[in-house]
């Protein structure tokens, strides 16, 4: 899909993209979910399924916005890459890395012709390194995060939840953490509260904790384009959200309470496309819905 230019007329979103930041492998119960405690599958299982690590481009006509940072390709390389001992224990058990230095955020900006300049805001979906390892990248850019993911730098060892400090409060990182406002919009009312990013409608978050409890979500509606709902790791296939199907990780009580309301927003928007950051089907889903579009 080429870049389209924003420009101050027409849509106020020209396009949408996806980069790909590297893949990994996670355990089938990870994704899926499975009856066992966390950690037995963590240890036990054999069986892997692949995942691309994703980010999305807005190309909003008042500039880039980026939702989501991706992974930094020095977790393959770098053996301190996560200083807690344990940790590095046990993210080699949890995940298999498929990354190269060609995968960092800058450079898959670049191979669709975007500089990281360009990106004005990137939106953090929550704050576990596989979304955050991009944002030295995008060094101009304001890093938006809800003010209760951020909360969770100032508990006790939020390392355990792999919210790593060390790549997060990095020098000249330019975060903002948010509150959610209340909303006028009745489709968004069941949210508790949004976010207007771009203060035109076009880009709105609004919070869908279970991952984590401050994990939110992304819906773009623009002229011309279907609404597309970007969900971060609330769910790892979009589809697993409509058959109430929570994976191995996150609150499930929680979980299914956001995918109640993620099923009672495709209600008010039948043409709603949900993305999920780590879905292998992303990329050809946003192909055959913006295609058009894009090209």
């Amino acid at each position: 899909m080429d870049t389209q230019q924003a420009t101050n007329t027409g849509p106020a979103v020209k396009a949408l993209q996806v980069v790909t930041t590297g893949w990994a492998e996670q355990h089938k119960e990870h994704r899926y979910g499975s009856w066992m405690p966390r950690l037995l599958w963590v240890l036990t299982s054999r069986s892997w399924v692949r995942l691309p690590i994703n980010a999305f481009l807005i190309h909003h006509r008042d500039g880039v916005v980026l939702f989501d940072t991706g992974l930094d390709p020095a977790i393959a390389t770098n053996p301190n890459y996560i200083s807690q001992a344990i940790g590095r224990i046990l993210v080699r058990r949890i995940f298999r890395w498929s990354i190269s230095e060609g995968d960092a955020l800058k450079y898959q900006l670049q191979s669709v012709g975007v500089s990281p300049s360009q990106v004005t805001k990137a939106v953090i979906s929550h704050l576990h390194f596989d979304h955050v390892g991009g944002i030295a990248d995008v060094q101009d850019a304001e890093l938006i995060v809800s003010e209760r993911e951020w909360a969770q730098l100032s508990e006790p060892h939020p390392e355990r939840e792999w919210i790593l400090r060390e790549h997060i409060e990095i020098p000249g990182a330019k975060w903002r953490p948010i509150a959610f406002d209340q909303t006028a919009d009745p489709i968004l009312e069941r949210f508790g509260g949004a976010y207007d990013v771009m203060r035109d409608g076009a880009v709105v978050l609004f919070p869908t904790p279970g991952h984590t409890p401050g994990s939110l979500s992304m819906l773009v509606r623009s002229d011309g384009l279907p609404p597309i709902l970007l969900i971060g790791d609330l769910a790892y296939e979009p589809n697993l959200i409509f058959e109430d199907k929570v994976p191995g990780t996150g609150d499930a009580k929680t979980l299914r309470e956001s995918y109640a309301k993620i099923r009672a927003l495709k209600e008010d928007l039948p043409d709603l496309v949900v993305l999920a950051s780590h879905d292998p089907a992303a990329s050809a889903i946003l192909g055959r819905t913006f295609g058009e579009q894009n090209a």
